[in-house]
């Protein structure tokens, strides 16, 4: 049976919910990186697997897949884990792999700015449910905002990080434009760049108010990502197909914890992925976590001593992250482990990195790279 790798990665830039991307369709994003990730690889995939939160009907591997030019016989798949669908439909499409040995493009996309609206028994509904009745089913913002009082981690530590995703974020945007595909659905003259990173400093977050109406609530706007849209794949090719450089997948994880405290989740995936690689957290040389919220990104470094009052572990999100890039659901995975790929490949040959996500539900996800020149 075949071993899977990944050879190339593409995504889009990302941008504020009804700003630059708001007239592309979701299959029209996912394409725009699908056709690139052809000509990195030479020719089209035998298969798309695509995650995506939102729902917009039909089967978006497929449609994307078509979208791209790949032909019929190109077939396709659409995931959603929520905030992990776009990890979740690399992770699956490298098990599809290793038991065919047929070539995947994954990731994930998400339009917020075209996304359908729902009702349920005629009532309208901002998002789908994490968990069925009679279990705890949190908003995400009510969520982190429950996490930081359960771990005690203030206000000043949340913005504290928020202001070092966007100082990353804007320092390494030589890094970004190099990695994202410029030209956007079928306008080939439309050249978008990413909208998030801001110059922000701890005093002007201070003006924001919680998001939600709790006594000693923390989260705010300025340390939870925006709302965007935005697409990202990556080539699942067989290990043995490859003849240049490639990241080898070491330890790939899914895990289920509290549906109640879903930003907890991506400890006990970590911990089982380090386990079985059989390595450790000192063994990482580039870690990315994706930042939903400031809160639920420090209550992962915490029990791995990788943040200590105000100071992160210059191995995390060297780039910055989501709070200062944006959130597309559906893609933030599949964006966060291009980042873990383009880091590695920096970092030279042997290089190994891991990145995770938290979930709502209570899922966490966990993938641990190798490069290889």
């Amino acid at each position: 049976m075949p071993h899977a790798a990944l050879t190339a990665t593409r995504r889009t830039p990302v941008t504020a919910r009804s700003r630059a991307l708001a007239h592309y369709r979701v299959d029209e994003l996912a394409a725009t990186v699908l056709a690139d990730l052809a000509t990195d690889w030479g020719r089209a995939p035998d298969g798309v697997m695509l995650g995506n939160c939102t729902g917009p009907g039909g089967n978006l591997g497929r449609n994307a897949a078509l979208a791209a030019g790949f032909g019929g016989s190109c077939v396709g798949w659409g995931i959603d884990v929520q905030c992990g669908s776009g990890l979740a439909a690399v992770q699956q499409a490298a098990h599809q792999v290793a038991a065919t040995g047929t070539t995947i493009f994954a990731g994930g996309a998400e339009s917020a700015s075209t996304a359908p609206t729902r009702s349920y028994n005629g009532v309208p509904f901002d998002r789908a449910p994490f968990a069925p009745q009679g279990f705890p089913d949190p908003d995400m913002i009510e969520a982190a905002d429950a996490l930081a009082r359960i771990t005690r981690i203030s206000r000043e530590r949340q913005e504290g990080y928020a202001v070092r995703s966007h100082r990353l974020a804007l320092a390494s945007e030589h890094h970004r434009w190099a990695e994202t595909s410029w030209m956007v659905g079928n306008d080939r003259a439309a050249r978008v760049v990413d909208d998030g990173p801001r110059r922000l400093t701890s005093e002007s977050l201070r003006r924001f108010s919680p998001i939600i109406d709790v006594e000693n609530a923390t989260v705010t706007p300025g340390t939870t990502a925006r709302i965007s849209d935005g697409a990202a794949g990556v080539v699942v090719a067989p290990l043995e197909s490859t003849d240049g450089p490639h990241w080898r997948i070491i330890a790939s994880t899914l895990t289920g914890g509290d549906p109640a405290v879903p930003g907890l989740a991506p400890v006990e995936a970590t911990q089982q992925a380090l386990a079985h690689a059989g390595l450790a957290m000192d063994d990482m040389d580039v870690i990315e976590v994706v930042e939903a919220f400031a809160a639920q990104v420090i209550a992962f470094l915490e029990p791995f001593h990788l943040a200590t009052g105000d100071a992160i572990d210059p191995r995390v999100n060297a780039r910055g992250g989501a709070i200062a890039l944006g959130h597309p659901w559906g893609a933030s995975g599949a964006i966060a482990l291009g980042t873990l790929m383009n880091r590695l490949s920096e970092a030279g040959p042997g290089a190994r990195g891991l990145m995770t996500c938290a979930i709502g539900g209570g899922m966490g996800a966990t993938m641990i790279l190798e490069y290889n020149a």
